[in-house]
């Protein structure tokens, strides 16, 4: 059994890190930490390197909680990269932070953050960060 932590490198990302770790260690499962950079992206300011991956990692084992870190590839699809996530380690839960968006802005741009929440077989634990 695994939770699936949805992670970029902002208070969004870290509040779901605190979060799935938290659930992690109350449900004694092990947490992916998923950090999906678009495929093709010469530039993606949300991929971390090895040094943040690591660090990710000490987190995850002061908190008691086996974890791993994956960065698979998505094209324009990152709910469905979930998904096959869900299904591929056993997923029962995925964490996800959300950042504030005008209507407007989700109108024009779409959510995958609401992607996820819509589509997801497993439930969803959103978190927001600390104003």
């Amino acid at each position: 059994m695994t939770i699936l932590v949805g992670y970029v490198p902002t208070p969004e990302g870290e509040a779901a890190v605190d979060a799935g770790l938290r659930e992690g260690a109350l449900r004694g499962e092990r947490v992916i930490i998923v950090n999906s950079p678009r495929r093709g992206a010469t530039v993606d300011e949300h991929k971390i390197d090895d040094a943040a991956g690591a660090e990710l990692l000490r987190r995850a084992r002061e908190a008691g909680v086996d974890a791993e870190v994956r960065q698979p590839l998505h094209e324009d699809d990152l709910p469905e990269t979930f998904e096959e996530l869900v299904e591929e380690s056993g997923g029962t839960l995925i964490v996800i932070g959300l950042r504030h968006r005008s209507l407007v802005g989700k109108f024009i741009m779409g959510s995958e953050a609401q992607r996820i929440l819509m589509e997801s077989s497993v439930p969803v634990l959103t978190v927001k960060a600390a104003r």
